[in-house]
């Protein structure tokens, strides 16, 4: 299914100085801006050898129709990006993979187990368009509890001799 809209955004990520012997450097995604800068991914923006931040290049956030419950949620309450990185093999060691504003899709990327996935605050004129998205495509969807059938006593019941038999 395509996007019915689409939003460009480009990602600003931080590099850490890591206080540990197994890794070197910590990357976490800061912010997200609305646009697409004419800047080459991962330039360095500012900072020194214990902390910097760089542009890593630019995302679409695509929305789509069926998840305008969970893009309500969300803006119910700050209103936040999840940005997704994956692990390359390069420098940066991380690729951009993914800015989304639906709550359930960004938690799933932390299945992979290897992905860099963080939330950042969602910018005015993302949230501007995102609420005019959900204002004008949201159905609601009414619940219907389901009914358990009933259970059968003879079939919870032990197999007889004659059943044994025929199987």
């Amino acid at each position: 299914m395509a996007a019915l809209l689409t939003i460009p955004v480009g990602v600003i990520v931080d590099r850490i100085k890591a206080q540990s012997q197994w890794v070197d450097y910590l990357w976490q995604p800061s912010a997200v801006l609305v646009g697409e800068p004419e800047t080459a991914p991962w330039t360095q923006i500012s900072g020194d050898d214990n902390r910097a931040s760089f542009y890593a290049g630019r995302a679409t956030i695509e929305l789509y129709r069926s998840d305008t419950g969970n893009y309500r949620d969300n803006l119910m309450g700050d209103g936040k990006l999840w940005v997704v990185l994956t692990p390359a093999d390069s420098n940066p060691p991380y690729a951009l993979f993914k800015v989304t504003a639906d709550p359930t899709e960004g938690e799933a990327q932390f299945e992979a187990g290897v992905n860099v996935v963080d939330t950042v605050p969602m910018p005015d004129a993302v949230r501007e368009v995102l609420e005019r998205f959900v204002a004008e495509h949201h159905v609601e969807q009414p619940f219907f509890k389901r009914k358990r059938d009933r259970a059968n006593p003879e079939a919870l019941g032990r197999r007889g001799m004659l059943d044994r038999r025929n199987d």
